[in-house]
């Protein structure tokens, strides 16, 4: 069956998207509380690709009051301060594909797609707090050095920032605070499945840098990194 990308103003409703987020993920507090709000606020402005009735992947933006200052809380900032005045901006939330349907473009095609939402609602660019795929495998390495990595082609190491090179988007900078998340050491143990028996940094799957454990509280605070589309 041919896929189709519908906002979600047009969908009859029903539609999920994939679950393949840590479970840490959901619980910083300016996302988890503005997030649901999106759908409600700005159906024109949220994408799902369709398989029949199944979902085969999903993308969120929001329309941001940007001055063409890259901003340190990134996502978080976004959803935030970024909602004051008229929007100029469009800002990419979240592109997610379901594991079955991966390696076949579905990413490239609703960043293409997120690019035209901007231009068909008059904004001025397509700007995200890119997440970079492959930064877990790198905790350790500061994001300010992550990004200025590169492959022998020229094109950045990291996939999911390549994908956005290559349709054109611009590396501007980090966005070394884009989420915080923070919890108890219970929270931390049955969100990781892992054991936090000291104070200290630790390095947790799936997580872009270390979670920071003091008092028996965890702080994860989320690198990510800004890129720029012109429409």
């Amino acid at each position: 069956m041919k896929l189709r990308v519908v906002t979600h103003a047009e969908h009859d409703g029903g539609a999920r998207f994939p679950d393949v987020w840590p479970a840490f993920m959901a619980h910083d507090p300016v996302v988890s509380s503005f997030f649901p709000r999106l759908y409600e606020v700005f159906p024109d402005f949220q994408l799902w690709v369709l398989d029949g009735k199944e979902t085969a992947a999903g993308a969120c933006t929001l329309p941001v009051r940007w001055d063409g200052v890259p901003e340190q809380r990134g996502l978080d900032w976004a959803m935030s301060s970024g909602q004051g005045g008229s929007p100029s901006t469009l800002c990419a939330v979240t592109v997610t594909v379901a594991p079955e349907y991966r390696r076949r473009g579905l990413s490239a095609a609703l960043l293409r797609r997120m690019a035209g939402l901007a231009t068909a609602h008059g904004l001025d660019a397509l700007i995200a707090p890119v997440r970079p795929t492959w930064k877990e495998r790198y905790p350790l390495t500061p994001i300010e050095r992550y990004v200025l990595w590169r492959r022998d082609d020229g094109f950045h190491y990291d996939p999911w920032i390549r994908t956005h090179e290559r349709l054109g988007g611009e590396i501007l900078s980090p966005a070394p605070r884009s989420m915080t998340i923070t919890g108890s050491r219970e929270e931390w143990e049955e969100w990781t499945g892992l054991q936090f028996p000291e104070d200290g940094d630790y390095v947790v799957p799936r997580a872009l840098a270390p979670v920071s454990f003091a008092n028996g509280s965890g702080t994860y605070v989320e690198p990510n990194v800004w890129v720029r589309h012109r429409v």
